[in-house]
């Protein structure tokens, strides 16, 4: 599905959003008494890099150029989307078009302007559509990172700019995905990496702009079911890395979606350009 015009994102003036869901994720943070009313969302500067993505074709590609940007430095939370759809009610459950969200959209909320008891204001907000994640980041004067940008963040450890090729750092990806789960999120706030962001991994999956061109074969894109995964086919032999198992999951399940999908472990968060030119 193609991107929409950018005034189907964009339902009200800019500043009149940002306004709106400012008050909002007030209200909403006062009436639950969970926290205090929040600051700003923080964006982390990424240095300018070159870098040699894991979709990258096997028999080996030169390092792309990447140009700095700077990444929200956790995902987005039910509060600050319950903020968000108060202050557009286009998006709410059971208002945005069934051409931007499936019935899935929003679900585990109480209605379709609160939370309840299955959505923590903390916890990030997830079965939202792609769709929904690209409004909320322009709301923001942002946008939806590249696979790219998502892997040049993820790829950092605590302490390396490129921490994929580290047996341990590996070991820790595969530890999560073994780990079963009980259904309940984890809150927003993990350990930081190098750059200061959080919850890249071991929270949830995440959307990024460029989702439906991860994968050059078509043997895993014909799916229905976003949560059915199918990545065992012959699109992971063009992967440049293939033992690294996690990331190969995570464009695996991406390139499974339509812009239209929400799952109960698909998350978002945003980007925005920034000036940074210092190269790590």
């Amino acid at each position: 599905m193609g991107r929409l015009p950018r005034h189907a994102t964009r339902p009200m003036p800019r500043r009149r959003a940002r306004l709106r869901a400012g008050t909002a994720l007030a209200l909403v943070l006062a009436a639950t008494g969970a926290m205090p009313v929040a600051a700003a969302p923080q964006y982390k500067d990424i240095p300018a890099t070159a870098f040699t993505s894991i979709i990258d074709d096997a028999l080996g590609s030169a390092p792309r150029p990447l140009a700095a940007y700077a990444m929200r430095s956790e995902p987005v939370t039910n509060a600050e989307f319950l903020a968000f759809v108060r202050a557009n009610p286009q998006w709410q459950r059971g208002q945005a078009p069934s051409v931007f969200a499936d019935q899935g959209y929003l679900g585990h909320w109480a209605t379709p302007s609160a939370l309840g008891a299955s959505a923590l204001p903390d916890q990030p907000v997830t079965r939202v559509s792609w769709f929904a994640a690209a409004a909320y980041c322009e709301s923001e004067h942002a946008r939806l990172p590249t696979w790219l940008e998502w892997e040049r963040a993820a790829a950092a450890s605590t302490s390396v700019a490129d921490a994929r090729n580290d047996p341990a750092w590996r070991q820790q990806m595969l530890d999560w995905y073994a780990k079963p789960s009980n259904g309940a999120l984890a809150k927003v706030g993990g350990s930081p990496n190098l750059y200061g962001v959080r919850d890249l991994h071991g929270l949830v999956w995440e959307w990024v702009d460029d989702y439906a061109a991860l994968m050059v074969t078509s043997d895993s894109r014909n799916q229905n079911d976003p949560d059915r995964l199918k990545f065992c086919g012959s699109a992971a032999l063009s992967l440049r890395d293939r033992d690294n198992y996690a990331l190969l999951m995570r464009v695996a399940m991406l390139s499974s979606l339509q812009a239209v999908n929400t799952t109960t472990s698909l998350g978002f968060r945003c980007v925005r350009d920034s000036t940074a030119t210092v190269t790590p």
